[in-house]
C-alpha cells in the first residue's frame, strides 16, 4: 500500500478546505449501544432488527460491539421479554442460512438486558463498559444511547448518561431521540434547551423514520445527479404544484391516549411532511455529500415558508373516532373531541424559485389505500393535434409531466422513482437503484406504469436499519437539529392554535367518504370542495358551535352578505377580488380597483400581497376612494397603508397607480388648486364611462362611509364624481369619490370588521335609503352588484 505523498495529501486539504465540509473521522474500536425502552414495541418490530443489521454490515470492518437492552422492567422479566424480541430477528435474503444462523448466535451473545431505572443503574452500566474495554484490551470508538421512551422520560435519563455514562476521551457519544419532540414551539423550545444542558448538538441525534425511507432518502441524490436535466425545471416557471401525501386504512384504535394529545398535524405533517417538503423545496448544495452544507441549505428552506393561517388547511375525523375516545379513555358519553384524524394543509415558499407554486401536504387515517407519495406535477401548456391513442409516451408533449418519489404501499408496493417519458431519461446509480418492468393493467396517477421510467431499489431495507447505520457513521443530515425542529414549530404552532377549536369534518372512512375529502384551493385560502351532507350535521341536542359556521351566506339589506371568522372573510374577499380582477382583464385588458383606507382593509391588502401570486397586476389600475388632507408620505395618509401593505410587495406598473392629489402646491386640499377635479379628470379619461370594476368601502360606527359623512352633506348627489369634505374627527379636510360615481361601480364590496361595530350594523339594517343620516344606506350601484362582507363579531357581536 503506497502512502500519499505531500501533493497527495495537499490535494486533500485543499478539496476540504474548498467544499467546507471536513469529513467526520470514523474510528475504529468497541462501540457500546445502549437500547432504552428495549421490551416495547418500536424496539420489537423495528429497532433490535435494525441493530442487527448494524451488525451485519459493521462488524467485519475493524469494530467490535455490546448491546445493552435497556428498561425499568425487573432483570429476570426483561430478560424474558428481551429474549422473545430477538427471536424474530432476520437475515438479508442471499445470505446463506448457514452464515445467517452462525450470526445470529453471535448478536445475542453479544446482548445482554439491564434495568436501569435509578442512578446507581446507570453508574454500574459505565464502570461496566469500562471494565470491558480494559479486559478485553479495547480502544473505545464510542457510545450510542437509544431513546425508544416517552419524551417525559428524557430529562432524568439524560442527566444519568451526562454524570455517569460518558466515555473517556478520544471516544464519541451519540443520543438518539425519537419523536414527538414537542407538542408546540414553546413545550418544543422547553425540551430542546432541557436536553441541551446535558448533550452538545453534535451529540444528539432526532430521528423522523421518514428520512429514512428509501424513496425520501433519494430525493437529494436524486436532484443533485439530474442536475443537467433538473436546472431549468424545478422551480416556478415550470413546476405547477408539488403533492406530499400519506394514507393509511388503519384507524387510531388503541392508541387514542396518543392521538387525542397530537391529532394528524402533529402526528405527521409538523415532522415527516415538512422534512420532505425542505428536502423538495431547499437549494441544493455544490455537494450533497456534505452534512454541513445540506443541513445549511434546508434550515434557509424553513425561514422561507410562509406563515400559516386559519384557511390554509382543512381538517376532518373519521366518525367513530369520538366513540373510541370515550371507551379507551373512559371519558362521559356526548363528550365529542375535536381532534383532527386528516388535514389537507396549502403551504408556500417564499422565494424566487418556488413563489406562487402549491405545496399541498395531507395525511389521515381511515383513508381508502394506504399510500404515500411525493408527486412533482409540471405545467403544460401544449395541445396535441392527434387523438390520444396516438400519442407516443416518449414524445407527447401532452401528457402529464409528472416527477414521484414513491414512498411505499399503495398500486405499486415498493418504494420507486418514477420520471414520466416526456420529460428526461434520470439517472439512478445502478448498484442501488434497477429498472422496474412494465405491469400491464397497473395505473399510476391515471397513467399506465409504462408512460414512466421507474426505478425500484435493488434491495429494499427497513427506515431503522438505514437511519442506525447513518448515525453510526455521524451523518447527520438525515436528522433533526434543535434549530430545524423549532423552524418547523414556529411554522405550524400558529395554525394549530387556531384549529385548537375548529369542529373537524365528519368521514365515514375507506371508500365510503367517496368525496367529501377533496378539497380545492385558490391563492393561499383552501377549502373542501363539497358542503357538509345533512346526515353529518351535529344532531339533535348538539349546540352548534362558532366554528361549525366557516362561511355563511346569507341578505342583508337585500344585498348579498358574507360573513364568516376574520381570517376566513379576508381570504372570501381577497379572491373575490381576484376573481373580478381575472374575469376583467379577460374582458376588457384592464381592471380599475378603487380601494378605501384605514385599519380595516390592512389585512385584506396583506393578503393579496402574499396570497394571490394569479393576480392580473401588470393590468390593474389602483384608485383611491378617499384620503385624508396629509402629505402622502404621512403616516395618517390611505395612500401610506396601500403603499406599505400592498404597493411594494406586488408587481403594479407605477403609472397605474393614482393616489388622490391632496397636496399640491405645497397646500392641502385648497379649493383653487382644484385637486378633485383633476382627479375626476383622470378617472374620466382612464376609466369607461367612470364605472370601476370593484370599489371596496367600509362603514363607520356613525354609518359614514368613503369619507362622506352624516354632518356634511357634500357628495351625497349631483353631479361631482370627487369632493372635498369634512370629518368630525382629525384630520378634518378629506377628499373622497361621491356617492353617484360610487354607484355607477359594476360591483361594490363593502367590509365591516369588529364588535365595535355591532351597533350600526344592526340599526341600518333596518333603516331605509336615507344617506343625509347614514351615507352607507345610500351606497347601491345602479347596474352593478353590492356585496357586504362582515365578520361574525360584526353580524352576531
Amino acid at each position: 500500500m503506497k502512502c500519499p505523498g505531500v501533493w497527495g495529501m495537499l490535494t486533500v486539504t485543499m478539496c476540504v478546505v474548498f467544499l467546507g465540509c471536513p469529513q467526520a473521522q470514523e474510528l475504529q474500536g468497541h462501540v457500546s449501544v445502549i437500547l432504552l425502552g428495549a421490551t416495547g414495541d418500536l424496539a420489537k418490530k423495528y429497532l433490535w432488527q435494525g441493530l442487527f443489521q448494524l451488525f451485519l454490515d459493521e462488524a467485519g470492518k475493524g469494530h467490535s460491539f455490546s448491546f445493552h437492552g435497556a428498561a425499568l422492567t425487573a432483570p429476570k422479566q426483561g430478560q424474558e421479554l428481551m429474549a422473545k424480541a430477538l427471536e424474530s430477528l432476520s437475515c438479508p435474503r442471499d445470505m446463506a442460512p448457514s452464515r445467517c444462523a452462525e450470526l445470529q448466535a453471535q448478536f445475542l451473545r453479544l446482548s445482554r438486558y439491564r434495568q436501569l431505572k435509578t442512578a446507581e443503574d446507570y453508574q454500574a452500566l459505565g464502570r461496566d463498559i469500562e471494565a470491558q474495554v480494559q479486559q478485553e484490551g479495547l480502544r473505545e470508538a464510542g457510545r450510542m444511547f437509544y431513546f425508544s421512551v416517552p419524551p417525559f422520560a428524557y430529562a432524568d435519563i439524560a442527566r444519568n448518561i451526562n454524570s455517569s455514562c460518558r466515555p473517556g476521551p478520544g471516544a464519541w457519544l451519540r443520543v438518539v431521540l425519537e419523536k414527538p419532540f414537542g407538542h408546540d414551539h414553546l413545550s418544543a423550545q422547553q425540551l430542546a434547551t432541557e436536553l441541551g444542558s446535558f448533550f452538545q448538538e453534535e451529540e444528539m441525534y432526532r430521528v423522523d423514520h421518514y428520512l429514512g425511507k428509501q424513496a425520501v432518502a433519494q430525493i437529494l441524490p436524486f436532484r443533485d445527479q439530474n442536475r443537467r436535466a433538473l436546472d431549468s425545471l424545478w422551480n416556478r416557471h415550470h413546476v405547477e404544484r408539488v403533492e406530499i401525501i400519506m394514507k393509511e386504512t388503519v384507524d387510531a384504535e388503541g392508541r387514542t391516549s396518543f392521538y387525542e394529545e397530537y391529532g394528524v398535524i402533529r402526528d405527521t405533517l409538523q415532522n415527516h411532511l415538512t422534512e420532505i417538503l425542505t428536502l423538495v423545496a431547499m437549494e441544493l448544495p455544490a455537494n450533497v455529500s456534505c452534512s454541513e452544507a445540506v443541513l445549511r441549505h434546508k434550515l434557509q428552506a424553513f425561514r422561507a415558508l410562509r406563515r400559516l393561517q386559519r384557511g390554509s388547511a382543512v381538517v376532518g375525523q373519521y366518525q367513530t373516532y369520538s366513540e373510541q375516545v370515550r371507551r379507551e379513555l373512559r371519558k362521559p358519553a356526548g363528550s365529542p373531541s375535536l381532534t383532527p384524524t386528516f388535514a389537507g394543509v396549502l403551504v408556500h415558499v417564499d422565494n424566487l424559485r418556488w413563489e406562487g407554486v402549491p405545496f399541498i401536504l395531507m395525511s389521515g387515517k381511515a383513508l381508502d389505500e394506504r399510500v404515500g407519495y411525493v408527486r412533482v406535477l409540471f405545467k403544460n401548456q401544449a395541445f396535441c393535434t392527434q387523438s390520444e391513442k396516438h400519442w407516443a409516451p416518449a414524445q407527447s408533449r401532452c401528457l402529464p409531466r409528472q416527477i414521484i418519489f414513491y414512498i411505499g404501499h399503495g398500486e405499486l408496493g415498493h418504494p420507486a422513482v418514477l420520471v414520466s417519458r416526456n420529460l428526461f431519461r434520470p439517472f439512478l446509480p445502478a448498484q442501488s437503484w434497477r429498472e422496474v418492468e412494465d405491469r400491464p393493467g397497473l395505473q399510476l396517477f391515471g397513467r399506465p406504469l409504462s408512460d414512466f421510467y421507474a426505478f425500484s431499489p435493488v434491495k429494499e431495507r427497513d427506515a431503522y436499519s438505514i437511519l442506525l447505520s447513518h448515525i453510526f457513521h455521524a451523518r447527520k443530515e438525515s436528522f433533526v437539529p434543535t434549530e430545524h425542529l423549532l423552524a418547523s414549530w414556529v411554522f405550524w404552532t400558529p395554525l394549530l392554535e387556531s384549529l385548537a377549536r375548529e369542529v373537524p369534518r365528519l368521514y365515514p372512512g375507506g371508500a365510503d367518504s367517496g368525496r367529501l375529502l377533496d378539497f380545492e384551493f385558490s391563492g393561499s385560502h383552501l377549502s373542501f370542495s363539497l358542503g357538509q351532507p345533512e346526515q353529518l350535521v351535529p344532531g339533535p341536542g348538539s349546540t352548534p358551535r362558532p366554528s361549525d359556521f366557516q362561511v355563511l351566506s346569507a341578505k342583508y339589506r337585500e344585498s348579498p352578505l358574507i360573513s364568516a371568522w376574520p381570517d376566513e372573510l379576508i381570504s372570501k374577499l381577497a379572491s373575490d377580488i381576484e376573481a373580478a380582477a381575472v374575469q376583467a382583464v379577460r374582458r376588457v385588458g384592464t381592471f380599475h380597483l378603487a380601494l378605501s383606507g384605514g385599519s380595516s382593509p390592512i389585512a385584506l391588502f396583506q393578503q393579496l400581497a402574499s396570497g394571490h401570486y394569479g393576480f392580473p397586476w401588470a393590468h390593474t389600475h389602483l384608485w383611491l376612494v378617499d384620503e385624508r388632507c396629509v402629505p402622502l408620505s404621512d403616516p395618517e395618509s390611505n395612500f401610506q397603508g396601500l403603499q406599505a401593505h400592498l404597493l411594494q410587495h406586488v408587481r403594479v406598473p407605477y403609472y397605474n397607480i393614482h393616489p388622490m392629489p391632496v397636496n399640491l402646491h405645497q397646500r392641502l386640499c385648497a379649493e383653487e388648486d382644484q385637486g378633485a377635479q383633476a382627479y375626476a379628470s383622470e378617472i374620466s379619461a382612464l376609466v369607461t364611462n367612470c364605472s370601476f370594476d370593484l370599489v371596496l368601502l367600509g362603514m363607520g360606527t356613525d354609518g359614514h362611509t368613503a369619507s362622506l359623512f352624516p354632518q356634511s352633506p357634500t357628495g351625497l348627489d349631483g353631479e361631482q364624481l370627487v369632493v372635498l369634505t369634512e370629518s368630525p374627527s382629525r384630520p378634518h379636510q378629506r377628499m373622497s369619490l361621491s356617492l353617484p360615481l360610487i354607484n355607477r361601480a359594476k360591483k361594490v364590496a363593502v367590509l365591516v370588521m369588529g364588535r365595535t361595530k355591532r351597533d350600526i350594523t344592526l340599526l341600518v339594517s333596518r333603516v331605509g335609503r336615507e344617506p343625509k343620516k347614514w351615507p352607507i344606506s345610500g351606497v347601491l350601484p345602479t347596474s352593478g352588484q353590492l356585496v357586504w362582507y362582515m365578520d361574525y363579531e360584526a353580524f352576531l357581536g
